[in-house]
C-alpha cells in the first residue's frame, strides 16, 4: 500500500472520528485551512480512479467548509444546484469512507440525494432549480414558525443563464424569508460561460472593495457594547446611499435581495465574514463568491472544462496532465463517439447548405458541436443552460427559412417540453433535434438517464423520431431529419460508441428479417443484441424473426401488417414502458384484432446509477436476457 492511500485512508478514518458537521465549527483558521488542503487531496486520488466531477468539487472545498461552519445541517437547508460540486458537502457530512464507492452500483451518489443522507435536503441533478427550492423550504420553515434557521441555495456562475433562477430570484425577493443565495462565481460552466450575464457578473467584481471595507466597519460596530446593533441599524440607509453612489446597484438588488460581495471563495476568514453578515439580515441575501475552478491540482485549473467530469482511470499520476476523456466522461466528446460522428457529419452538411445552424445549451463539447463552431461560427449558438429559449429561438430561425438543428442531452430535453409543443409543433415548423445521451447513461443515475424522451416526443402531434443502431445509420437519419422530413423531427442516440463489427446496414424505416411463430421488435443501440439473440435463437431450434425500427414514429403501418403474421411478439426498448413504443404496437395490434401472445421489455420507473452494461443486465435488455425472455414464452 503506498503512501498516498495510507495518508488517504488515515485522514478518513480521523474524520469518522468526528461529530460531523457540527465538529467543523470548532476548528481553528490553520486547522480550518490544513483540512482542505486533505479534502482536495482525497478528491484527486479518489475521483480519478472512480471518475465523476473532479474540478468543480476542487473549487468549493473552502465554501462548503465555510457553510458547514455557519450552518447547522440538516436544520438549515443547504441546496445545491446541479448537484455535482456536492462530493465535499458529502465528505463533511460523515461519508468519506463511501467515496471509492462514488456513482457505483449501490454506492454513493454523484448527486445529492435525501435517501442517502438528511444533509441531501433535495434532489438534484438539472441546472438552475436550487433558489425555488431553497425558497420554498425557507417558506415552509417560516409557517411553521422556525425563524432561527436558514435555506441556502449554492448556485454557479452556470446556472445563472437559465431562467428559472429569475424566477425564484424574482418570487424569493419579495418576501422577508430567511433565504440566502451563493453565487459561486468561477468564471466557468461546463462549456465556458457566454452571453451577457457573464458580462455583467465581470462588471460588477468591480465593487469587491467597497463591500470588504463595509463588512469590516460594520464588523467594529456591532461589536461596540451596548450601542453596537442600534448604531449599526441607525448607520444602514446611510450607508446604502453611499453604496449607491459608488457602485452602480445589481440586478439582484432590484429584485429584492441584498447583494454582499464578490468574496474570495478560497479565503475562509473572508468566507466566515460574509456569512455571518449573510445571517444578520434575515432576509434574501445573495453572496457573490469568486472561486477557481479546479483549485490546487495544476491540470484542473488550467483545464478546468477537461476535468469537469473525468472518466475512471485504474493508473493514476500525480503529475498527470491529461486522461482518456472519452472512456466515461459525461460532458466531452473528443474522440469517435455518436456524438462526434453527429457533430462531424452536420458540420459537413452545413458546408453545403448555409440554412442549416446549429444550437446548443451549454454543451458544445458535450454534443460534438465543438467541429460546428469551428468551420461556421456565425451559424453556431450555445444559449447557455436555457433549453426553453434554445427550442423557441430554434422555431424562430425555422419560422426564417433556416434549418436549426437542436443538439441536447435527452434528459435536458425534458426542460423544454412546452416550447417542442407550444412553440414548434403548432406552426409546423422544421426543428431537427440531435437527442443526445438517450437510453441509459449509467452512472449519473436517475436524474439523467434518458429513458423519457420518446414517451415526451411521440406526444406531440406531428412529431417524427429516428433512433438508429450504429454510426452510419445515425449519417443516414440525419440527413433523412433535415431534408426528408417535416416539423418537429428528433434524431436519438445513445452515448458512447457504435458496437464493434455491427453487421446492421442502414435502413430509413424498418427491416425485417423473416422468422416463424416469435418475433422479436428492438430499434436503437440494443438492435446489435437482438440481431445476436436471434442468430443463437435459430441455432438453438427457436427460428424467430427480426424486425428492427429506425424511424420508431410515426410506428410505419408495415409493423402491423408483419407482427400479425407471428403468434408471439416480444418487443426490447432501451426506454420508458409507460408511452413507449412497446405500447404503441400493442394498441395497433389490438385495433387490427390480433390475437396472438405479446410481451414488451422496457423501463418501469426510474433506473440508479451502476454502468450502462449492469443496468441494461437488470433491466433485461442484454442478448442473454433476450434469449431468456423468448425461451420461457416458448416453454408456457
Amino acid at each position: 500500500m503506498n503512501k498516498e492511500r495510507q495518508n488517504a485512508e488515515q485522514f478518513v478514518r480521523a474524520l469518522q472520528g468526528m461529530q460531523l458537521p457540527d465538529d467543523l465549527q470548532n476548528l481553528s483558521l490553520p486547522q480550518c485551512e490544513e483540512l482542505c488542503r486533505k479534502i482536495r487531496k482525497l478528491l484527486i486520488g479518489t475521483v480519478l480512479q472512480t471518475g465523476g466531477h473532479l474540478s468543480s468539487n476542487l473549487g468549493v472545498v473552502e465554501l462548503t467548509l465555510a457553510l458547514h461552519r455557519h450552518f447547522h445541517s440538516p436544520q438549515d437547508k443547504l441546496v445545491w444546484d446541479v448537484g455535482h460540486q456536492a462530493y465535499v458537502h458529502k465528505i463533511l457530512t460523515g461519508r468519506a469512507d463511501k467515496l471509492p464507492q462514488l456513482r457505483k452500483e449501490n454506492g454513493l451518489a454523484g448527486f445529492p440525494k435525501p435517501s442517502e443522507s438528511e444533509h441531501d435536503t433535495f434532489i438534484t441533478g438539472h441546472s438552475s432549480t436550487a433558489v425555488s427550492a431553497a425558497f420554498g423550504m425557507a417558506e415552509a420553515m417560516r409557517m411553521s414558525g422556525d425563524t432561527e434557521h436558514y435555506a441556502v441555495a449554492i448556485v454557479g456562475d452556470g446556472a445563472m443563464t437559465g431562467g428559472m433562477v429569475y424566477e425564484g430570484l424574482n418570487n424569493a425577493g419579495k418576501t422577508k424569508s430567511n433565504l440566502i443565495v451563493i453565487l459561486n462565481d468561477n468564471n466557468q460552466a461546463i462549456s465556458k460561460n457566454v452571453g451577457a450575464i457573464a458580462k455583467y457578473l465581470t462588471r460588477i467584481r468591480s465593487s469587491s472593495d467597497y463591500v470588504k471595507a463595509k463588512w469590516k466597519v460594520e464588523s467594529v460596530i456591532r461589536k461596540t457594547p451596548a450601542i453596537g446593533d442600534m448604531l449599526a441599524v441607525k448607520l444602514k440607509n446611510t450607508k446604502d446611499k453611499m453604496r449607491h453612489n459608488i457602485v452602480q446597484s445589481t440586478i439582484f438588488e432590484e429584485l429584492g435581495f441584498v447583494y454582499l460581495g464578490p468574496v474570495d471563495g478560497h479565503d475562509i476568514e473572508a468566507l466566515d465574514e460574509a456569512l455571518e453578515v449573510a445571517k444578520s439580515y434575515r432576509r434574501p441575501v445573495l453572496v457573490h463568491v469568486k472561486t477557481v475552478k479546479g483549485k490546487g491540482y495544476k491540470p484542473a485549473e488550467e483545464n478546468p472544462g477537461e476535468y469537469h467530469g473525468v472518466p475512471r482511470c485504474d493508473h493514476i499520476h500525480a503529475d498527470i496532465a491529461r486522461v482518456d476523456l472519452d472512456a466515461k466522461d459525461p460532458e466531452l466528446s473528443i474522440d469517435e463517439c455518436y456524438s462526434t460522428v453527429f457533430g462531424k457529419h452536420l458540420t459537413e452538411l452545413a458546408r453545403q447548405d448555409e440554412k442549416i445552424c446549429a444550437v446548443t445549451a451549454a454543451m458544445k463539447y458535450g454534443t460534438g458541436l465543438q467541429f460546428f463552431y469551428a468551420d461556421h461560427p456565425q451559424r453556431f449558438y450555445d444559449v447557455g443552460i436555457a433549453e426553453q429559449h434554445a427550442v423557441t429561438f430554434c422555431a424562430a430561425l425555422a419560422s426564417m427559412g433556416k434549418i436549426p438543428v437542436f443538439a441536447v442531452y435527452s434528459t435536458f430535453l425534458q426542460r423544454g417540453f412546452d416550447q417542442l409543443l407550444h412553440d414548434t409543433a403548432i406552426a409546423g415548423y422544421h426543428v431537427v433535434l440531435g437527442v443526445d445521451r438517450a437510453g441509459i447513461v449509467g452512472e449519473d443515475g436517475e436524474t439523467h438517464q434518458g429513458i423519457f424522451d420518446i414517451p415526451m416526443l411521440t406526444a406531440i402531434p406531428g412529431a417524427t423520431v429516428y433512433s438508429p443502431a450504429n454510426y452510419a445509420e445515425l449519417i443516414y437519419c440525419l440527413g433523412q431529419a433535415i431534408y426528408h422530413e417535416n416539423g418537429l423531427v428528433a434524431v436519438r442516440y445513445p452515448r458512447g460508441k457504435e458496437a464493434e463489427h455491427s453487421r446492421l446496414k442502414p435502413c430509413a424505416v424498418l427491416t425485417h428479417d423473416a422468422g416463424s411463430e416469435t418475433l422479436l421488435m428492438t430499434y436503437g443501440r440494443i438492435s446489435e443484441q437482438a440481431d445476436r439473440a436471434v442468430e443463437q435463437l435459430r441455432t438453438s431450434g427457436i427460428p424467430c424473426g427480426l424486425l428492427r425500427l429506425t424511424r420508431i414514429y410515426p410506428i410505419p403501418d408495415e409493423v402491423t401488417e408483419i407482427a400479425s403474421q407471428y403468434q408471439n411478439v416480444v418487443i426490447f426498448e432501451e426506454s420508458s414502458a409507460s408511452g413507449g413504443i412497446g405500447e404503441k404496437i400493442a394498441a395497433k395490434l389490438m385495433r387490427a384484432n390480433w390475437h396472438g401472445t405479446f410481451r414488451c421489455h422496457a423501463i418501469e420507473g426510474f433506473v440508479q446509477q451502476a454502468s450502462v452494461n449492469a443496468c441494461l443486465k437488470k433491466l433485461g435488455l442484454t442478448e442473454d436476457a433476450m434469449m431468456q425472455a423468448v425461451r420461457e414464452l416458448h416453454h408456457d
